[in-house]
């Protein structure tokens, strides 16, 4: 797909898709719970799709409003009839494509049942690996196994989850975390989950703690060091349960000012999100643009070029892309740190996003945790590879604001947790 540079500055008004992650915590929790829950603008993606499907395949009543979708390509209003902790299906064989917190969170849910369950995905979920949670749930009686290398497919041969005394790496996958809290309240005795190093995306499990302290579940926490679960009952929040628009698919959007000039709102959002992404409006600020709040949305301003930074974001790694993406038209270098866990995402992130630099005329040097990006003047068209990886596809459109020839391939990659993002961008050229 072809980009086609604007006419003129920015002057647009957005709305996103509701966020994957408040949407597939939300959906766990509410089949945990028992009772009827409704979500309303949760994200109608691949990867929620694949999410609903599977607890569909283990047995629970979840509905989609179709009437909701065709509203809007990519939210929707879900209910789901939670069963106390109980999961339906005896066995089941699930496919989750290339979902990572799909993966993640029902890896550890399938604990709870009583059967034989396996979960596969694609040829890259294949290699993305999950023996740390494996570990976790072993040393809490579970009877789980996986592949030589530590990658799905996963096999639960489940009698619920025994509980007790766990550790786990912090700086690989903050979903393994946040996958057993969610699962812990209902073992067979209470669990205590400590932390082997440091925690990387923290406000990712801010978030899940947040969801839990919603449906009535409060954890016992000592910083991000551990954390104590008590045995309790999700309970059901006041219905329907919102879901905001997703902070990591806005990041796109309050970044275009920065490229092109002028201003872009961004609908129903605000900077007191629970999404840790929404930090990504503290990168633009100290970039200079300015950031303003107001109506349950924000507006992004950016008048004059941006400034280089040195930032470290392993607490927002989803957005580093598209920093990166804007980093060429800065007016001196940025050195994007603390992302090695970028590299065992849909793709290898890091190199990635390197190498289709590189392809576009930018000076670009690859670290271990990061990169470093060179202002740019010079661009070359060229067709983008985004390696199946809908944020490699996303953030590199927003170059094709500026630069003639930035050809997208595999644009259809967006599908993963916004189809409609093209007919977004296609919104900010005041011609169309």
């Amino acid at each position: 797909m072809l980009i086609s540079p604007l006419s003129s500055p920015l002057s647009a008004s957005v709305t996103v898709p509701g966020s994957k992650s408040l949407t597939n915590r939300a959906l766990l929790i509410a089949a945990l719970a028992k009772g009827t829950t409704r979500l309303t603008n949760a994200l109608f993606s691949d990867d929620s799709r694949y999410f609903a499907k599977a607890l569909q395949t283990l047995g629970f009543d979840l509905t989609l409003d179709e009437s909701a979708h065709e509203r809007s390509s990519s939210t929707v209003e879900m209910q789901i009839i939670g069963l106390g902790g109980q999961i339906p299906a005896p066995s089941a064989e699930l496919f989750i494509g290339n979902a990572g917190t799909a993966a993640r969170f029902l890896s550890a849910f399938l604990t709870l049942g009583h059967g034989q369950y396996i979960l596969d995905g694609d040829p890259r979920m294949r290699e993305r690996p999950i023996g740390d949670l494996v570990d976790a749930l072993t040393q809490l009686g579970a009877r789980v196994e996986t592949t030589a290398s530590k990658c799905p497919p996963v096999t639960i041969a489940a009698s619920g989850l025994p509980g007790g005394k766990t550790s786990i790496a912090g700086d690989i996958s903050s979903q393994f975390l946040s996958a057993l809290l969610m699962v812990a309240p209902y073992a067979q005795k209470p669990i205590e989950i400590t932390l082997t190093t440091d925690l990387n995306s923290k406000p990712y499990v801010d978030m899940t703690l947040a969801i839990m302290q919603d449906f009535g579940v409060t954890v016992e926490r000592n910083g991000y060091q551990s954390f104590k679960i008590p045995l309790a009952t999700y309970h059901l929040p006041i219905t329907p349960y919102p879901i905001e628009s997703d902070a990591s698919a806005a990041s796109y959007f309050f970044a275009a000012p920065a490229i092109c000039g002028g201003t872009v709102r961004v609908e129903n959002i605000s900077r007191r999100s629970v999404q840790g992404d929404i930090a990504f409006l503290d990168v633009l600020e100290k970039m200079g643009c300015t950031v303003t709040e107001a109506d349950n949305a924000i507006t992004v301003n950016c008048q004059s070029p941006i400034t280089g930074i040195d930032i470290d974001m392993r607490d927002i790694p989803d957005t580093a892309q598209t920093l990166a993406a804007i980093a060429p038209f800065a007016d001196s270098p940025t050195r994007i740190r603390g992302i090695a866990s970028a590299r065992i995402k849909e793709t290898d992130r890091v190199a990635a996003t390197c190498t289709e630099l590189a392809r576009l005329g930018v000076r670009v040097e690859e670290h271990s945790d990061g990169m470093t990006i060179h202002p740019c003047s010079n661009f070359h068209p060229a067709a983008v590879q985004t390696y199946n990886d809908h944020r490699m596809a996303m953030a590199f459109s927003l170059i094709g604001l500026r630069v003639p020839g930035v050809d997208i391939q595999n644009p259809g990659c967006v599908s993963k947790t916004f189809p409609n993002f093209f007919e977004v961008l296609a919104t900010l050229d005041p011609e169309i």
